[in-house]
């Protein structure tokens, strides 16, 4: 009898197949631990560029860089074995032009091991989404707010209201067309998101979205509640992991400063006992 093979790791038509048939379960995860943690609940897995606010403490996401996304990007994918892992290109590692963009994205695969790359823009990104696909990048889009793009819209605001929401229904439609396997809608009014997915042949990956696009992301520190202070009007929190390392925290330096840490099953003998006959 031949051995049992491994289960095999989603692939990009994996999840556009699941479009009308499963909601996609996906969140970020930018270390080896998290990816080995969220794997078996996700469909797909995101390294985020939100990274770089997440785990290095910077403004926002224009500071990171790629060495950055390889770095977690490598991390993340050792902790994978059942979800698609898919990578965010940084800001300015793609915008330049589709040759700079499959250069890099080229990089990103090879040097991680992710499925495939995820990158913000809409009908102006159109051109090198279908530069990267036709050269067998598989492409996640992203419209609506991008935060890559933060300085130029203002802030980080609610996106298609009123005249703007068909500028968004053409930025979709871009994207499906230029061969995106997904796109992320994030914070888009929900009729609007509705609107869209309903337009798409492919799936829609909703963030401050809708409960009717056809999958969700959140970042996985924001739905554990690791942040006591920040909470995003769209995050809803799963756990309050942040207030309980603080308590044991706090439980650990009370028990040093006590003298009651480490205690004597903590600590090493001189001599090493004779075995009992």
């Amino acid at each position: 009898m031949s051995a049992t093979s491994p289960a095999r790791a989603k692939m990009p038509s994996d999840i556009a197949a699941m479009k009308g048939v499963s909601p996609i379960v996906c969140l970020t995860a930018y270390t080896t631990p998290m990816a080995r943690v969220v794997d078996g609940h996700c469909d797909l897995v995101l390294v985020g560029d939100s990274v770089g606010m997440v785990l290095h403490g910077l403004p926002s996401t224009l500071g990171v860089t790629m060495e950055m996304m390889v770095l977690h990007g490598r991390a993340v994918a050792r902790g994978i074995s059942r979800a698609l892992v898919v990578i965010d290109m940084p800001f300015g590692s793609y915008e330049e032009g589709p040759a700079q963009a499959f250069a890099n994205a080229a990089r990103l695969m090879a040097e991680t091991g992710a499925g495939a790359v995820k990158l913000e823009g809409g009908r102006h990104m159109a051109d090198t989404i279908a530069f990267l696909v036709a050269r067998g990048v598989p492409v996640m889009a992203h419209i609506g707010l991008t935060p890559q793009a933060v300085n130029t819209l203002g802030g980080y605001k609610v996106q298609g209201r009123g005249d703007d929401a068909q500028r968004l229904r053409d930025d979709a439609v871009a994207v499906a067309q230029a061969g995106a396997f997904a796109v992320v809608l994030e914070k888009v009014p929900a009729t609007l998101a509705d609107e869209i997915t309903a337009m798409l042949a492919i799936p829609t990956v909703g963030i401050g979205a809708s409960a009717g696009c056809d999958g969700q992301v959140l970042v996985v520190d924001d739905m554990l509640g690791m942040f006591t202070g920040f909470r995003p009007k769209f995050v809803r929190r799963f756990g309050e992991l942040g207030a309980a390392a603080e308590q044991a925290v706090a439980d650990y330096a009370a028990a040093v400063r006590a003298r009651e840490f480490p205690g004597a099953e903590h600590v090493f003998a001189s001599e090493l006992k004779e075995p009992q006959k």
